[in-house]
């Protein structure tokens, strides 16, 4: 019994490890953070652990930027004064979670609609529902590996 005991309380421990680690947002969640003010989106990551990155203000932008707890991602969310470029960003380094999110969003019945490159050469493919508009992002080399998948509004 005490051995049961025992083996239950590690394998809870690895697995509460583990999901804490690999933290990965839903589509859903993502849209959520676009409805929300800068402030509730402060607050939110704060919730999830997320640590303050970084904050740009550009010309008529601002950008608060999140990391994970395990330094492996990253969460963005843009403010622009016409609000025409307001999104979500969110940064990771795992090929195999981008491809999680591409099957992710084509069983969700978006569609590819563009493929291109952004100014730093990385790849991107745009997906729409409706008016959903989606973007993932892969590097253009191995070197850098940071993925992302932008969430417009």
């Amino acid at each position: 019994m005490k051995k049961n005991i025992s083996l239950l309380t590690i394998l809870f421990c690895i697995i509460s490890s583990v999901s804490l680690s690999a933290q990965a947002f839903t589509l859903e969640q993502f849209a959520s953070f676009n409805k929300l003010g800068m402030g509730d989106f402060k607050k939110e990551m704060k919730n999830l652990n997320y640590k303050f990155y970084d904050k740009t203000e550009g010309l008529g932008f601002v950008l608060a930027e999140y990391e994970a707890p395990d330094y492996k991602s990253k969460i963005g969310k843009f403010e622009y004064e016409d609000k025409s470029g307001d999104r979500i960003e969110y940064e990771f380094t795992s090929k195999k979670e981008y491809d999680q999110y591409v099957r992710i969003i084509l069983d969700s019945g978006y569609k590819e609609t563009e493929k291109g490159k952004t100014i730093t050469k990385d790849s991107y493919v745009d997906y729409f529902k409706n008016k959903e508009h989606l973007r993932m992002v892969s590097p253009k080399d191995v070197k850098n590996n940071r993925y992302a998948i932008l969430v417009f509004k």
